[in-house]
């Protein structure tokens, strides 16, 4: 049975995600666009990659979306010699039954922080995939489906380069979204001193569950898009495939598909039950830039994927 959304809906669900965003700032000063990326990741049900330098609250952010939600938190630290066993599953004997079992690792968790992502090699991020686009892990011959909600939240240094990884193109596919984290203002600095005490000891209440979560991720889901809309979204697409000079290769499918959830979260988190073009102005960026792969010309102008994407949202007529 189709799930429909009214007004009223989304009014009382977005209180409830507007508690959430309440007890993240009780941990986490400023960084609207870093909270407001997640919580589109929380509601979609979809993975965001989260990038910028350490020291900026990824990761106090991420754990105390969590807590607030009291669903499973499980964080890996990325390393060059980490191994998928260590990430998804391993046998161990069991000496009193003479036989192997499977012990299943921090991969069977609601949310995943994979932090520092491309510290670690190809194989052991491309231990991810399954589980990032089916919702399952398949070992030997069985196949384990994941708790809903599954979202992994994966955090990359830029400016290192020493001991990392190029995440491959097949995995930035799976993240819908890459926020670029800021710096916090001076003010926000001065404010993150001042309460350093309640930042570091303070205490996150239990605001939702996951029962209402599900509940506000089939709200977005069926948010209304109107023609016009998948006209704008493919026209960008388009954009992107036919007349662009800077790109290598042209985005997916999955990308239009991404944008559309996205644009629909926005919408949601907007207090409408329809999506309107600057929903999908608003997050364009974050959900193409990362899956843009630029040519030589483009990385020999410096001309940044943002900027590309920028372009293209001029370009495009809206519907």
């Amino acid at each position: 049975m189709e799930h429909t959304t009214t007004n009223e809906d989304i009014l009382r669900q977005q209180e409830l995600i507007e508690k959430v965003i309440q007890e993240v700032h009780k941990k986490v000063v400023g960084q609207k666009g870093l909270v407001q990326d997640i919580i589109i990741g929380l509601i979609t049900g979809w993975h965001v990659l989260l990038e910028w330098v350490p020291w900026v609250a990824k990761t106090l952010a991420i754990e105390t979306l969590s807590k607030s939600i009291a669903l499973d938190f499980k964080r890996v630290q990325f390393t060059p010699d980490l191994l998928p066993s260590d990430l998804i599953w391993t046998q161990i004997y069991n000496q009193v039954r003479s036989s192997f079992e499977t012990k299943k690792w921090p991969i069977f968790t609601h949310f995943l922080l994979a932090d520092e992502i491309n510290r670690a090699p190809s194989k052991v991020q491309s231990a991810l995939l399954e589980a990032m686009a089916e919702k399952q892990i398949t070992i030997w011959d069985e196949t384990y489906h994941l708790d809903m909600p599954f979202i992994v939240l994966a955090t990359q240094n830029p400016i290192e380069q020493s001991g990392t990884y190029k995440l491959p193109e097949a995995e930035l596919d799976r993240f819908m979204m890459k926020s670029m984290v800021l710096y916090p203002s001076i003010d926000e600095e001065q404010e993150i001193l001042q309460k350093l005490d309640s930042i570091e000891h303070g205490d996150i209440q239990q605001v939702m569950n996951r029962e209402e979560l599900l509940e506000i991720q089939k709200s977005v889901n069926s948010i209304h898009c109107g023609e016009n809309i998948i006209g704008y979204i493919t026209s960008i697409v388009e954009a992107t495939r036919a007349s662009h000079a800077y790109l290598s290769y042209w985005v997916s499918p999955r990308w239009s598909i991404s944008l559309l959830k996205a644009a629909r979260a926005v919408a949601f988190l907007n207090k409408r039950d329809f999506v309107i073009p600057e929903d999908v102005q608003e997050i364009a960026s974050q959900v193409l830039s990362h899956r843009l792969v630029r040519n030589y010309e483009a990385i020999a102008e410096n001309v940044s994927s943002e900027s590309i994407v920028a372009d293209i949202l001029k370009s495009v007529e809206i519907q």
